[in-house]
């Protein structure tokens, strides 16, 4: 269902440590992967957020979009070891606290993972909602201070259906911009168009935000956000990747999303593999939010997702985190042609516009007449 190219970077990438402001073995890979790209020009902006430009073909694009998702999830870092085998960390991230006490996890350094069990939290209360602060675990050897921590789950893995994985929020949204730009230098397709990797957006879109007031993304693009969002009864997984009209805090910009819709419409008329959803997806807010508030025109795109930060609720235990393998694969034919600017962007939603103008001529002479003395 997916090419080859794509599954190596699906499986490398969503096995890759990270976690909130730890998110180096993510950058590597980017970067390396740029490297030996020809065309993909990289930069780091000063907060490292990673933003990469493609532009193949003599066309200019006006507006392109920019697509972006963030390389964090939510996860521990090792603060200090305070026993032979005990190790304090930081938590970062939103997971409930019964889901801590006896799990297993797992830590990062010097080039292999360390295992270890929580044995206790610490929590405090913000906005009434109970959160974790830290965590004393016991673990197998020495963990040096600054290690990113995640819950102990093999590898990605890849079935007929699902992508699997310790981290698919937002590793799987990363892979699918990483994918894009395999399919659009492997085929030597034209196009245009920026993608930004942010850092810690599991504490606040921290990364979106230090990149909005640096003016990283530059102004005149579309930006589209991509996430993975708790599956919900009317937005599945398996029914297409999702464009996200909304979240939790915000409706996002009208034209933005219009031109999504617009592209995935031409898509599907040409691909009858290719299918999308359009959904409020209203369960958490994402960078979308952000970029809207600091005056970027952006929508969001979005993967349904289950066991939302390795949340099992069923069976109230710490799992992987999983998304449709054929919702994945239509994510990056929608990032494609997206890239390729062949609808152009304008702010606005053209097609509605056209509409509005055809309803209006049909009804102008009756309006006319009637303006005075209405018909009933």
């Amino acid at each position: 269902m997916i090419h080859s190219a794509h599954r190596r970077i699906v499986l490398e990438m969503l096995s890759l440590p990270t976690a909130p402001f730890v998110e180096g073995a993510v950058v590597a890979y980017l970067e390396a992967f740029c490297a030996s790209r020809p065309g993909l020009k990289w930069e780091r902006d000063r907060a490292g957020n990673v933003l990469v430009h493609l532009r193949r073909g003599r066309r200019r694009i006006q507006r392109p979009v920019c697509l972006t998702a963030h390389l964090d999830h939510p996860g521990f870092i090792a603060e200090e070891m305070t026993g032979p085998q005990r190790l304090r960390a930081i938590w970062r991230g939103g997971v409930r606290p019964e889901y801590f006490v006896g799990s297993r996890v797992r830590f990062h350094a010097e080039q292999r993972w360390i295992r270890g069990t929580v044995r206790s939290i610490k929590t405090y209360v913000e906005n009434r909602i109970k959160r974790v602060s830290s965590a004393v675990i016991d673990v197998s050897a020495p963990v040096p201070a600054g290690a990113p921590g995640m819950w102990d789950f093999p590898d990605a893995t890849i079935t007929a259906r699902h992508i699997r994985s310790r981290a698919c929020d937002d590793l799987a949204g990363a892979a699918a911009m990483v994918c894009c730009m395999e399919e659009m230098t492997r085929r030597r397709l034209d196009g245009e168009a920026y993608f930004l990797f942010t850092r810690a957006e599991e504490v606040g879109f921290v990364g979106a935000i230090a990149a909005s007031r640096a003016e990283t993304i530059p102004q005149q693009c579309c930006v589209v956000a991509v996430e993975t969002s708790s599956e919900l009864p009317s937005a599945p997984i398996g029914a297409g990747p999702i464009l996200r009209v909304g979240d939790k805090a915000t409706v996002f910009h009208a034209g933005a999303t219009a031109y999504c819709g617009a592209v995935a419409t031409d898509l599907a008329a040409s691909d009858r593999r290719f299918t999308f959803q359009r959904k409020l997806m209203d369960g958490g807010t994402c960078e979308s939010s952000a970029y809207c508030q600091f005056g970027y025109e952006a929508t969001g795109l979005c993967l349904a997702l289950g066991n939302y930060h390795n949340m099992n609720q069923k069976r109230q235990r710490t799992a992987p985190e999983y998304v449709g393998l054929g919702d994945f694969a239509s994510l990056v034919k929608w990032f494609v042609e997206l890239a390729r600017a062949r609808r152009p962007y304008t702010g606005q939603d053209k097609d509605l516009l056209a509409k509005l103008a055809r309803i209006e001529k049909q009804h102008r002479t009756v309006l006319r007449q009637t303006r005075t003395t209405p018909v009933y």
